[in-house]
Formats: C-alpha cells, structure tokens, sequence
C-alpha cells in the first residue's frame, strides 16, 4: 500500500473511532490528526475540510455495507426470497449493532456538520451503490424481468431499508421479513411486465 493511502486510511479510521466515541459533532480534525499520528495540515490536505473527511468515512461505510450485500446475494443464487431476506435481515442488524452508525444516529440533528446526511441521501451514495448492486444480481437471476419495473422495484427496497435503520418501527426480523416479501412482489411484478413486452 502506497505511503499516501496508508496515511488517508489511517485518518479515516482515526476518524471513525473518534465519531464511535465522542458523536460526529465532537470531532474535531486536530484530534483526528493526532489519533492518526499526522499533522493536522497531512488531515486537511487529504480532505479539505470535516465535510470532505465526513464523506470519505461515508464511503468508507458504504462499500463495507455493499461489499457485504454482493456476497449475500451471490451466496443465495437465483433464490430471489432468500437473497432479499438475508441481506436485508443483515443490514437491518448490522446498522442496529454498528456503533458508527449509533453514534451518527444520535448526533444532534440539523446541524451543519451532521454526518447522518452523508449515509442516508447527501450525494445519493447508498441509494447509488446498494442500488446498483441489486440491479447487477437483479440482471443475473431475473434476465427477462422488465428493466425499469427492477429499478424501480431495486430502488424502493432500499430507500424502505434506509428509512427503517434511520426510524425502526419493529424487531429486525419481522421488519427483514416483510421488506423481503415486499421485494419479491415488486421484482416478480417486474418479471410479469418483461413477459408482456417480449
């Protein structure tokens, strides 16, 4: 690993411990600087500033996510019930049990420096990423399903997953379950619309 990237993923992780300990509004990049043994100009010249460092812990938190939900989807094949179950279900958890996102959870809202619009809508990175690996197993499973019926089935998925990490309203379980039926309608709905276009 380069001199470079070993130094910006130092500061990213440096970061992200001190967001798990002290809530995203308590950062501050001298203490990043320090926690990741550079000087604070090495932490403004990486990022330009706590939103440029809030986005690439963003994306750091991001790719970890979809990396995970490619491999759930790949491990379950063309069962389309299964796959949508257990990668919701694990994403559901994994948001409940992460302390980042606790810790962006229950940082002050409206703030300028909230880092939670960097998870959930600001510069569309979930929705962008988890989308598009759904559309790509989506592709895989479903090649005669309706394309635009999959996106938009993809694409609702995901917005009901973000919203239920941001404000659960019921165990992880019955939530998983309920979103996964509700996936299965949506994508075998976009399988009937391929059919009537062929």
């Amino acid at each position: 690993m380069k001199e470079g990237n070993r130094s910006r993923d130092s500061i990213v992780e440096a970061a992200r411990a001190l967001t798990v300990a002290t809530g995203w509004d308590g950062v501050r990049m001298g203490a990043v600087a320090r926690a990741a043994g550079v000087s604070r100009q090495t932490v403004y010249n990486e990022f330009g500033s706590k939103a440029g460092l809030a986005e690439a812990l963003a994306r750091r938190e991001v790719d970890r996510f979809v990396g995970a939900v490619r491999t759930l989807l790949r491990a379950h094949g063309d069962d389309v019930r299964a796959a949508a179950h257990a990668t919701i279900s694990h994403t559901l958890t994994e948001a409940a049990g992460d302390p980042l996102i606790k810790a962006v959870l229950t940082s002050s809202r409206g703030g300028s420096d909230d880092l939670l619009p960097y998870l959930t809508t600001r510069s569309d990175l979930v929705l962008t990423e988890a989308t598009d690996a759904l559309l790509e197993w989506a592709d895989t499973v479903l090649p005669g399903a309706d394309r635009a019926a999959v996106a938009f089935a993809t694409d609702s998925v995901v917005r009901l997953v973000i919203s239920h990490i941001v404000l659960p309203t019921a165990p992880v379980e019955r939530t998983a379950a309920a979103l996964a039926d509700l996936a299965v309608y949506l994508l075998l709905h976009a399988v009937t619309q391929g059919a009537h276009t062929d």
